[in-house]
């Protein structure tokens, strides 16, 4: 046979069964509740490769948790993962449901490696209990461990300009900055620090000092509430993003935006202090925010003139010099394409005749 045969035959694998997804679904209700319950906003065409990712992200995470502290154990979990990732883009998967279903989004999606390798970074520097003296390295840990995520569901739902792309790891940053903000209590308990400690140093606290005793105070007060506004710029500028994805992916992000965002008015609501308790949003309080999230999924957001972040540059080259999926290329795939286009503009016009 001849080779370029050989090679489109192996292309078109597919890898993964019913029941490979069924085990991702199950891994995340179990364990991710909050994006299963929000992957049902998603389309069906998205629902499931976008739960194969987040599932294998979650297990790559764990396996990382696992080993504890040990350097050791660490770099073996890290070489494992890489060595996962390096056989499913080889399209040869270990014989696990989620490495098989992640092999056929790889595939399907042209999901670029390089975001699932920066993701491992961030666990890296993890474990390695890296601090950051500036507000750039915030970003530069957040590109990682959240950033990529934004990417690499920008890449699945098909937005893969510059634009959209960067739009994308805001909004994964600003989650991260969000989480840091909750956690710097427990973080602090378990001798780990994320906010920025030249900010603690400008304020006139020493932070292995503060380490030593984790107390909430003024001080840690303003730095919380300062890195919050950061978070609450990159939410903003996350909105454009949202608005240029496929009209209906954008109920299913804008409940992981708006829904994120309020953990830190939580956090407001209770005095700054992360410290002494954990926010939480009340259920009262995601129902009142449905309204906004499905709203805003109908209405446009002016286009963004900033950057992408300095720190997220890489993740938004990788997407764009990918090869992008395919075009519908059968004659059925063409007019369902064409008619899906008709139903979310028939959508969007009765929506807009109704505001």
């Amino acid at each position: 046979m001849p080779q370029h045969l050989s090679d489109s035959t192996a292309h078109t694998t597919t890898h993964a069964t019913a029941a490979d997804i069924a085990a991702c679904r199950e891994l995340l209700r179990c364990g991710s509740r909050s994006f299963y319950a929000a992957s049902f906003l998603l389309p069906t065409r998205f629902r499931d490769p976008a739960m194969a990712l987040y599932a294998f992200c979650r297990i790559a995470d764990d396996a990382i948790d696992c080993v504890g502290d040990d350097p050791q154990l660490q770099a073996e979990a890290l070489a494992m993962l890489n060595d996962r990732l390096d056989r499913l883009y080889a399209g040869t998967p270990i014989d696990d449901p989620i490495d098989r279903a992640l092999a056929d989004v790889v595939r399907e999606f042209a999901l670029p490696k390089r975001l699932l390798e920066a993701l491992f970074e961030g666990f890296e520097w993890d474990s390695q209990g890296r601090r950051y003296e500036d507000l750039s390295g915030v970003y530069a840990y957040s590109a990682r461990v959240a950033g990529t995520v934004g990417a690499m569901m920008a890449a699945l739902m098909g937005a893969r300009s510059e634009e959209l792309v960067a739009r994308a790891c805001d909004l994964g940053v600003a989650m991260q900055i969000t989480n840091i903000c909750r956690d710097v209590g427990e973080d602090a308990r378990n001798g780990r620090i994320y906010l920025p400690l030249s900010w603690l140093r400008e304020a006139g606290v020493d932070p292995d000092e503060w380490l030593k005793n984790p107390v909430f105070n003024d001080v840690i007060a303003s730095v919380v509430r300062r890195l919050l506004q950061t978070a609450d710029e990159l939410y903003q500028r996350s909105d454009a993003g949202i608005a240029g994805l496929p009209f209906g992916c954008r109920a299913g992000i804008n409940a992981a935006r708006y829904l994120y965002a309020e953990i830190g008015r939580q956090v407001e609501r209770q005095g700054l202090d992360s410290i002494s308790q954990r926010a939480v949003v009340p259920a009262p309080r995601k129902l009142q925010l449905l309204a906004p999230i499905l709203g805003r999924a109908v209405l446009s957001a002016r286009p963004v003139a900033a950057p992408a972040l300095e720190e997220t540059r890489f993740l938004v080259e990788a997407v764009v010099a990918e090869t992008p999926p395919r075009a519908p290329s059968g004659m059925g795939e063409r007019v369902l394409w064409v008619l899906e286009l008709f139903e979310q503009l028939e959508e969007r016009e009765h929506a807009l005749t109704m505001r």
